[in-house]
């Protein structure tokens, strides 16, 4: 983002705009894409397999159910544009929690958050940055 700040001058409006119509637009597409590809497989090996038997906890399944347990949706969502990007906190988000909704809105405006804040670093060390780009 710094960089392209830099290359079209983008002034802070510009930049949040950008930034926000494609984190959310991404969000948006992958939610409802990742929710009709996990209802396609579970259909799937329905028809294939049978039902399934009895779930069995494996370690690492205790540790995901942990993780999702501590931070919830909200964490989740903080960590999606900066760590996880915008896919896989999607596959996450609507995974562990149904409510597409509700994912989508706290990704858009962790989304929109990270975009605020990665500007105001970019503000903040313009002239460094100017300066080692050009």
């Amino acid at each position: 983002m710094p960089a392209a700040c830099l290359l079209f001058n983008f002034n802070f409006i510009e930049v949040f705009i950008v930034s926000c119509i494609g984190g959310i637009g991404g969000t948006i597409f992958y939610v409802y894409l990742f929710g009709a590809i996990t209802k396609w497989w579970e259909n799937f090996r329905l028809k294939r397999f049978g039902p399934s038997k009895k779930k069995i906890f494996t370690k690492s399944t205790r540790r995901i159910i942990k993780i999702k347990n501590r931070f919830g949706l909200i964490g989740i969502s903080i960590l999606t544009p900066v760590l996880l990007s915008i896919p896989l906190g999607a596959y996450l988000g609507e995974r562990f929690y149904k409510d597409k909704r509700k994912v989508i809105v706290y990704i858009s405006i962790c989304t929109m958050a990270w975009s605020v804040i990665f500007y105001l670093i970019y503000f903040s060390f313009y002239d460094s940055l100017k300066g080692w780009l050009f």
